[in-house]
């Protein structure tokens, strides 16, 4: 099985290691990178074909993922345009743009690609811990939707959704949440600081709790709201931590910026689609 990457830039590149390590051999990868270091790179981590641009043996991969840019991907699929075999599973783990658009700039001005997966992973998948939602089109079958969660399996956990719509709450959710979590790092690394804790102090406690109660929730049967209420002793210092953040309306907070990279990916896969 032939897969070629478009792009090959950070993501690219943890998918690429990730399949390796679970048995994808490098030798079937090939890379479409015009930047020369990202190539050398690559060639030297994994062993694989890296080319500057497409030469006329990729238009037959059975697999084609698509990692560069949302704003270049229009440009950057202008070469695959009526060329793409009707066979190939086409992935694309650019944020915003729509399967509609992709398949219409694959289709060139002849009939638009439909063998098609879009996927929203986040940044953890750099170190392994991703989390991605994924909507595959109706022209994909059950060995398309398994082989294309095979290679987003390779840097963590994936989730598919019902419809294509719901992949802008993955965005509002996942994709945009790791700011939210390093956003709450650097306040309770801050909090640290201002009781006089060391730097390198605030910043481990406030890491290693994150992360400890991350596997400690992936780990229990019991819901998160269960959780709180089991560390939340009636007149306690979490309890009056608790309050306060009631009173500050956190909670509905988070909600509303959740609701706004939601609209707002909304909003790009309009504009990225234009043309």
């Amino acid at each position: 099985m032939k897969i070629l990457f478009l792009g090959g830039g950070n993501m690219a590149s943890a998918l690429i290691g990730g399949m390796c390590e679970r048995g994808f051999g490098a030798g079937n990868i090939t890379v479409i990178e015009p930047d020369a270091s990202a190539r050398e790179r690559l060639q030297s981590n994994y062993g694989l074909v890296a080319l500057t641009c497409p030469d006329a043996g990729v238009f037959g991969s059975d697999v084609l993922v698509l990692a560069v840019k949302p704003q270049q991907m229009k440009a950057a699929l202008a070469a695959f345009a009526g060329a793409l075999q009707e066979k190939t599973l086409v992935i694309s783990v650019a944020a915003g743009l729509r399967l509609v658009d992709i398949g219409r700039w694959l289709g060139g001005s002849g009939v638009p690609h439909s063998k098609l997966v879009r996927c929203m992973p986040n940044t953890p998948a750099l170190v392994g811990a991703g989390v991605t939602g994924m909507f595959a089109a109706p022209e994909v079958d059950a060995a398309g939707r398994e082989l294309a969660e095979r290679i987003l399996a390779a840097v963590g956990s994936v989730v598919w959704v019902d419809a294509e719509e719901q992949l802008d709450a993955v965005t509002g959710i996942s994709g945009s949440g790791p700011a939210y979590v390093f956003h709450f790092i650097e306040a309770l690394e801050a909090a640290g600081l201002g009781q006089g804790l060391h730097p390198e102090s605030a910043r481990c406690l406030a890491i290693g709790t994150v992360l400890g109660a991350a596997r400690l929730a992936e780990a229990s049967k019991d819901a998160p709201s269960t959780l709180r209420e089991k560390v939340t002793s009636k007149g306690g210092t979490t309890a009056a931590a608790l309050a306060h953040l009631a009173a500050t309306g956190w909670h509905d907070a988070l909600v509303g910026a959740v609701d706004a990279a939601c609209a707002r990916s909304r909003e790009l896969g309009e504009q990225l689609g234009q043309g």
